[in-house]
């Protein structure tokens, strides 16, 4: 029997990640390639002559899944009875500017998003926020939409921790699809915290532990760290625009993984609401290792945590908490 098709949301669908995204679910990268899908796209009024050419684009594409586009400037319609949101759309950041910035312009925006999303999307919608500060911004749309169940509210760090797959894979000259359970940590900042200690790479004679095969703890310890902190950075350094193509895989992977499973033994990071799992204060939207099985993630427990990672972890923390009381501030 047919599939029937799933209703996409994708909120700045006229944006670099927009742009990158939609081909990508359309295809079935997201979703998995028997499952049709009908594409949302929302973007503000000055974009919308170029998302109504981005829509243009997807029907020349003649995708086999895709059964059908709505591209619109009005968020109400642009929820109606989807079953996933992924929230591209926001306050840019630009070279230059920090992240609190642009906390007061995202707060108005995912406050209002947030009220079209409980009204109007499906029951059981599974929501992604990309947009940063993409931890913060998905507490305040979990602020607005009450109904909307807290697992199933999700902020982006699938990116940082594919860049940090792609670290390890690049050092050790090894298939990065041979690399694994790396974790990331905390909050989509400069603050989070990548971390090597339960990683794995399969090799012809076995699974080895990422740290014993790099034999350097002073370089997994810094520049590997860093590296993985300020990929964002270093990107619009060299692109002078934010990750797009790399953000709109990422996302894919997140989606696919929650909804169709994580493969067994390995986890993904996702940042999710705390349930005080790792000593991490309940209520904040953290990265956490997770599995996922049935559409449903849980946070992977019972891993060591020496003292290093304990400070890591804690120091991003502290900048979520400060985030939050910022956010809350700007709500006025």
């Amino acid at each position: 029997m047919a599939n029937n098709p799933l209703r996409v949301l994708v909120t700045g669908a006229a944006g670099q990640i927009g742009y990158a995204i939609v081909p990508m679910i359309a295809r079935g990268v997201m979703l998995g390639p028997d499952q049709p899908v009908i594409l949302h796209m929302l973007d503000i009024e000055p974009a919308a002559e170029a998302l109504n050419g981005v829509k243009m684009e997807l029907i020349d594409a003649a995708f086999p899944l895709l059964k059908g586009v709505v591209a619109t400037t009005d968020a109400v319609e642009a929820c109606k009875e989807v079953n996933i949101a992924v929230m591209v759309g926001g306050f840019p950041r630009k070279e230059g500017m920090e992240r609190k910035d642009v906390m007061s312009k995202n707060v108005s925006i995912y406050k209002a998003q947030a009220s079209a999303l409980e009204k109007h999307a499906a029951p059981d919608c599974k929501v992604l926020v990309v947009a940063n500060p993409a931890n913060t911004n998905a507490l305040i749309l979990k602020e607005f939409a009450p109904s909307i169940p807290e697992k199933n509210i999700t902020c982006l760090t699938r990116l940082d921790h594919n860049r940090a797959l792609g670290q390890i894979s690049e050092r050790l000259k090894v298939q990065v699809s041979d690399v694994s359970n790396v974790i990331i940590w905390g909050n989509h900042s400069s603050t989070q915290y990548p971390d090597v200690n339960h990683a794995k790479v399969t090799t012809s004679s076995g699974e080895k532990p990422v740290r014993e095969l790099v034999a350097d703890d002073q370089w997994l310890n810094t520049e590997f760290i860093s590296t993985v902190q300020q990929r964002g950075a270093a990107i619009i350094k060299a692109r002078k625009l934010s990750s797009a193509l790399s953000a709109a895989s990422a996302a894919c992977d997140h989606i696919n993984n929650w909804v169709l499973g994580t493969p067994k033994g390995t986890w993904v990071s996702m940042g999710v609401y705390s349930d005080g799992s790792y000593g991490i204060e309940r209520g904040l939207i953290y990265s956490f290792p997770v599995t996922c099985e049935k559409g449903e993630w849980s946070i992977v427990q019972g891993l060591k945590i020496n003292e290093f990672s304990r400070a890591k972890m804690d120091a991003t923390a502290k900048e979520l908490i400060e985030e939050k009381a910022l956010a809350y501030s700007c709500l006025g």
